[in-house]
């Protein structure tokens, strides 16, 4: 006979939080909230990786490619840029992440002074970029002659065919600083003379780097990007359970912070060897979370093949319909709830503290603030980012209404078989399908989108008597709701009148 689980299969929506004293001190800016995404020894090391705020978007056609991923690292965020696609296209989305901010950028746009006008306008619409550096050789790295922007020349007075040389702004009248150099006297520079850019050379005047006016604009608009150590933008990936030998190796030297296998079920021994591969050849170098799970058996299995993370969640999601199609899955806030038990007793046991990241049943901003009280690390989120400008879908007007393009990676649009064939002998090929291929409707900005939900999350919080994840954990009470208080909760009994869409 099958074993059958005592506690009910529950959704986020069935949950409410009781508040707790709200101190004076409890004030929205003063609630933290990063949270480590990697196992660390807790009490004893840092976590070798951490985001600024708890949300992750998620490994998908329809979210995740190089624009979400610089939108949401500048939010304080983090994208995993989707796996269902060729490993040089991944591999490029990666680069374009970790070139788009750095501070000392290495110039990725340059000519010789034998170029033509029609070469730098190439790049221009090749690249975007209006700043190129003429170099000697045409190399990022070669002797600097001088620089091209937008205001040296005028194409309806300059013909194509000039020569580079003819137009340029010289080295000798360029504003420079020489190698070693820090990020702020850079800065400083650019500001007293009024400047764009600023080419960094070394003392045979080769060019080292560039720094761009618009870097540190764009950093004091976005105070909790999240950096790495030579200030470029953090970005993940995601992989899959058969090519990671030449995947895994193409993302980390493109620049990939971290790394997650993607699958709708995580217990499975290719997971297991996947991870081992991982160990094996780069030992703990490499950061790479798995999943997903729904139970305390699942969580055990993948940290002890040495997941840095454990992904939780099967059929939660808007467009997944893995539980209709073979029966399979957990209630989204029982799940959560389950592994973060287990991941609390394998950290007594260990000391190891390996975190868990809530993946689907997200609806509402509120159940945000659910999964984190209920034991998630960081939430991963599909439907949400998918509605934003900085998605790669397309946006449409459907029936009066504007709408953004949303699939999921079991659909046959994305025939993503990687993801979801678990090793039959037809590779490639899908017997049916475990997602939808759907609308969302249109949001904006996702700054705009993101500034109110974790605005919403830092009230909860403060009314919990919370300043930062952890402690929202350690008190935060959940009470059942009845279908008939759900209704209570909302506007009821009243005539509205017309306002802007909720999300």
């Amino acid at each position: 006979m099958a074993m059958i689980f005592e506690q009910e299969s529950r959704t986020f929506s069935e949950y409410l939080l009781v508040p707790n004293l709200t101190t004076r001190d409890n004030t929205p800016e003063n609630v933290d909230l990063s949270t480590a995404i990697v196992r660390y020894r807790k009490g004893k090391e840092a976590s070798r990786l951490s985001i600024n705020i708890p949300l992750v978007s998620a490994i998908m056609q329809a979210v995740s490619d190089d624009g979400m991923g610089i939108a949401l690292s500048r939010s304080g965020g983090l994208s995993f840029i989707y796996a269902s696609q060729s490993i040089d296209s991944q591999a490029d989305m990666v680069r374009k992440v970790k070139k788009y901010k750095a501070g000392f950028v290495t110039s990725d746009s340059n000519v010789t002074p034998d170029a033509t006008l029609a070469d730098v306008l190439a790049i221009k619409a090749r690249t975007g970029h209006s700043t190129i550096a003429v170099t000697a050789d045409g190399t990022a790295n070669g002797r600097l002659l001088g620089i091209v922007t937008s205001r040296d020349y005028r194409i309806s007075r300059t013909l194509p065919d000039t020569p580079v040389r003819d137009f340029m702004t010289p080295f000798d009248h360029l504003v420079f600083a020489r190698e070693g150099i820090n990020l702020s006297e850079a800065n400083d520079i650019i500001w007293e003379h009024k400047i764009n850019q600023l080419p960094i050379v070394n003392d045979q005047d080769e060019l080292v780097g560039m720094v761009f006016r618009k870097d540190y604009d764009e950093h004091k608009d976005n105070p909790e990007e999240l950096l790495d150590d030579h200030k470029r933008l953090i970005v993940g990936a995601g992989i899959n359970t058969r090519d990671y030998e030449t995947r895994v190796p193409a993302l980390i030297a493109a620049g990939a912070d971290i790394l997650c296998i993607d699958s709708s079920d995580g217990f499975t021994e290719w997971q297991h060897e996947t991870l081992g591969w991982i160990r094996r050849q780069y030992g703990d170098a490499v950061l790479v979370g798995a999943g997903n799970v729904v139970d305390a058996e699942g969580f055990r299995f993948l940290a002890g093949a040495g997941a840095d993370f454990v992904k939780v969640g099967i059929g939660g999601g808007s467009i997944c319909i893995t539980r209709e199609q073979k029966g399979i899955g957990c209630g989204q806030a029982s799940a959560v709830m389950a592994v973060a038990a287990a991941r609390d007793q394998w950290f007594r046991e260990t000391g190891v503290y390996v975190p868990i990241c809530s993946d689907g049943g997200i609806v509402y901003d509120y159940h945000m603030s659910l999964a984190l009280a209920m034991g998630a690390d960081f939430i991963m989120l599909g439907r949400y980012f998918a509605r934003f400008d900085e998605s790669p879908t397309r946006r449409l007007l459907v029936n009066g209404t504007y709408v953004k393009e949303y699939w999921g990676e079991g659909s046959n649009r994305a025939r993503n078989w990687q993801r979801y064939d678990e090793g039959s002998a037809e590779a490639g090929k899908m017997a049916f399908e475990e997602g939808v291929d759907s609308y969302v409707p249109y949001a904006g900005k996702l700054k705009d989108n993101l500034d109110v939900s974790t605005a919403k999350l830092r009230s909860t919080m403060c009314a919990c008597g919370a300043k930062n994840i952890v402690s929202f954990q350690e008190k935060a009470r959940l009470v059942v709701v009845s279908s008939t208080s759900i209704v209570e909760g909302g506007a009821h009994d009243v005539i509205q009148k017309e306002s802007e869409r909720r999300p």
